[in-house]
């Protein structure tokens, strides 16, 4: 039997794990030149001096690299009488922490060479390294050794196998290992406890995770703000926003009080569903509570009311912007704006356009695109092909969608020689054009210059057929046939 209790036989299991991951790492045994720089002091070239340095450098943490903490290391191998484990395991911490987690492996099983039985500490940091390296497998048969040695697992030990499972992505085996810490008595570190939560909520089960968050609290855990948001912005994705509505009531009785990101999360949430009354109460509530809304928050309303047709509204939730000292931004009026075009409301749109530009907003390819496809939906194809120039000229580049827009206007008003060079400059311009713009304008010209009449009613019919992707490949087949 070794020191501590360990046998030859749990030992050799040990290394045997060990030796599996095939490590091949030099030690830097360098000659004992070097410690006689550590300090000029004769008591300190004694084993205890020795030590005390040790001691004191991985207290500090102020190992130059990790070959001052190797050579170290070297020295307390070659020491009489030999080091405790304990002052090993201090140092070998200090390495992990530097991440050097196939040195430890390989310094653990140096010790065991020197006849050194590793303590419990010692495993958990071997527990440690392995996990870093992708092997949990290695760690748990690590863990087995411990329940061999008659060793009881600590708190620390464990939360270790649980981090080792969340560096892997295996999540229910995370979750599986505290269920069973949880059955003998042994209680997550809330560090942990946050990095399972989260990793639940990234892979979409949040559900899962107020589950488990309900059974950790059970114990002394406490989620924090920031794990509540997680699970609330989770929620809110998964479209479960009356769940995520029912732990911001909890999360309040329990004294933790919501943020602007808590309710922000919330807001979208609400909106993306049409949840819009709701939304507006959370709102009010927002205000009352204290918790000053930005302009991201007004502008989630905004567009989803505008989506909604409710312009009165999303008037006034403008107006209560800028009585607040908020100012609207370009997506704000982009969202008026588009709000208006979708009700054929095109004076409004224009209105809201301009006072955008009064305001010292300066509109965006995404506002041009709105207004124009406005204009070209109501057949007033002179103004956006006037839109459209303005843009250019005040150094707001076409994208491929503003071109399609255009094309698809001057294409229904049957322009297709307008058209046909508007294609060309968008090619130049290295824009090029989306799959259903090309097969409409390859259609329609050459029904052009097959004589074909394209008047608006043929190009409108078309351009429409081929954007919706309904014309299939036996009506193209005809086309082709009949041009």
């Amino acid at each position: 039997m070794g020191r501590g209790g360990f046998s030859a036989k749990s030992t050799s299991s040990l290394l045997f794990v060990c030796n599996r991951l095939r490590i091949r790492v030099s030690l830097p045994f360098h000659s004992y030149y070097y410690y006689s720089t550590l300090t000029s002091s004769k008591n300190a070239e004694s084993p205890n001096g020795l030590l005390k340095y040790v001691r004191n450098e991985c207290k500090s943490g102020s190992f130059r690299n990790v070959d001052h903490a190797l050579e170290l290391f070297d020295k307390m191998l070659h020491s009489i009488p030999l080091p405790s484990i304990a002052d090993f395991t201090r140092l070998l911490g200090a390495i992990a922490r530097m991440k050097h987690y196939s040195q430890v492996i390989t310094l653990i099983k140096q010790i065991e060479s020197f006849g050194i039985p590793p303590d419990l500490y010692t495993l958990t940091i071997l527990i440690n390294c392995f996990c870093h390296l992708n092997r949990v497998d290695f760690g748990f048969s690590v863990l087995a050794t411990i329940f061999k040695l008659g060793y009881q697992p600590n708190r620390a030990t464990l939360n270790t196998l649980v981090k080792g499972f969340g560096l892997q992505g295996n999540i229910a085996g995370a979750v599986r290992l505290v269920e069973e810490m949880e059955k003998n008595g042994h209680e997550l570190d809330a560090n942990s406890c946050g990095k399972i939560l989260h990793a639940l909520c990234e892979i979409g089960k949040a559900d899962m995770a107020i589950r488990l968050l309900r059974k950790m609290e059970e114990g002394k855990f406490k989620a924090n703000l920031v794990l509540y948001n997680k699970i609330i912005d989770n929620l809110c994705k998964d479209k479960l926003v009356t769940e995520a509505l029912n732990l911001l009531s909890e999360m309040r009785s329990k004294g933790i009080q919501p943020n602007i990101i808590t309710y922000m999360r919330l807001f979208q949430g609400l909106c993306n569903f049409g949840r819009w009354r709701e939304a507006t109460t959370l709102l009010s509530e927002m205000v009352q509570r204290k918790v000053v809304p930005n302009v991201h928050t007004f502008n989630i309303l905004v567009d989803t009311l505008c989506k909604k047709g409710m312009l009165t509204e999303a008037k006034e939730v403008f107006d209560l912007m800028i009585q607040r000292g908020i100012e609207p931004d370009t997506v704000t009026y982009s969202s008026l704006i588009d709000g208006y075009c979708l009700q054929n409301k095109m004076d409004d749109a224009v209105k809201a356009f301009n006072v955008m530009v009064e305001r010292g907003c300066s509109p965006n390819v995404y506002s041009y695109s709105i207004l124009i496809h406005g204009y070209c939906k109501n057949r007033r194809i002179d103004e956006a092909r006037s839109l459209f120039h303005e843009m250019s000229n005040k150094g707001v580049t076409p994208n491929v969608v503003t071109y399609t827009i255009m094309l698809e206007g001057l294409c229904k008003e049957g322009l297709i020689d307008e058209a046909s060079e508007l294609l060309k400059k968008m090619d130049g311009n290295s824009c090029p054009p989306n799959d259903e713009t090309s097969k409409a304008m390859k259609y329609l010209k050459i029904m052009v210059d097959k004589g074909f009449s394209a008047n608006a009613t043929v190009t409108t019919m078309l351009v429409d057929l081929l954007s919706s992707n309904q014309v299939d490949k036996n009506i193209q087949e005809l086309l082709h046939k009949i041009v």
